[in-house]
């Protein structure tokens, strides 16, 4: 709804791209199809990219699907987050408990269950990702894993190592790789994993110079 009040507010042509890279639900309570997580991040860098190059909207708005249709997310989350203006937490959660498949926002996800090793949490979180991708994840790949707010980044490391062993299992070579807190949620915490099968002209475009808060490269 925010976008659509915001592009009617601009003069200027307007272009949407959805992101739905969230593999964890199709739909629920809290969505009208799949959510868009941490993927986000890949196709905003891309699209930015070839904007800055001077392409017009029409040939960026396609990019924008086209990394889209190949990006894949899944998060899992250990503790909830506070909104302020709420000023409790959004969700319940035990101390040995975590949430497979949250939203960024802390939607439910899969289930809740109990926790296990950065191994467990992998496994599934990436052979979710590579079912849903198909025969496309045998090619290059970027892999960002991204933490919510409150996950040390040596945990963040453990959850990257043990994804990308188990990607290159399904014959994903990663090329390219992020690992940090950029798509957070306040003090949450818990990591999502992202895998985006990259084609010869997102490599360039993810490479290219960026100078952002969170992004900075290149320059």
């Amino acid at each position: 709804m925010n976008f659509e009040m915001a592009a009617e507010l601009l003069a200027s042509p307007v272009a949407t791209v959805m992101t739905d890279d969230d593999v964890a639900v199709e739909s629920s309570t809290w969505s009208a199809g799949r959510r868009g997580v941490a993927g986000t991040l890949v196709v905003e860098k891309v699209v930015g990219a070839a904007a800055e190059q001077g392409r017009d909207l029409a040939s960026v708005a396609a990019l924008g699907a086209r990394v889209n249709a190949r990006t894949r997310s899944m998060g899992v989350a250990l503790t909830s987050c506070t909104v302020p203006a709420a000023g409790r937490a959004t969700f319940e959660i035990g101390e040995t408990e975590m949430e497979m498949g949250v939203g960024i926002h802390g939607e439910p996800g899969r289930r809740r269950v109990p926790l296990a090793s950065a191994d467990h949490i992998a496994e599934e979180m990436v052979s979710a990702i590579a079912s849903d991708l198909g025969a496309v994840v045998r090619g290059d790949a970027l892999l960002l894993v991204n933490g919510f707010g409150g996950t040390p980044a040596m945990e963040l490391y453990l959850l990257y190592n043990a994804a990308r062993h188990l990607l290159e299992k399904h014959g994903a070579r990663v090329i390219r790789s992020l690992v940090g807190n950029y798509v957070t949620s306040l003090e949450m915490a818990g990591a999502s994993v992202t895998v985006s099968m990259l084609q010869e002209d997102h490599v360039a475009l993810w490479d290219a110079p960026v100078e952002t808060a969170a992004l900075r490269w290149g320059r």
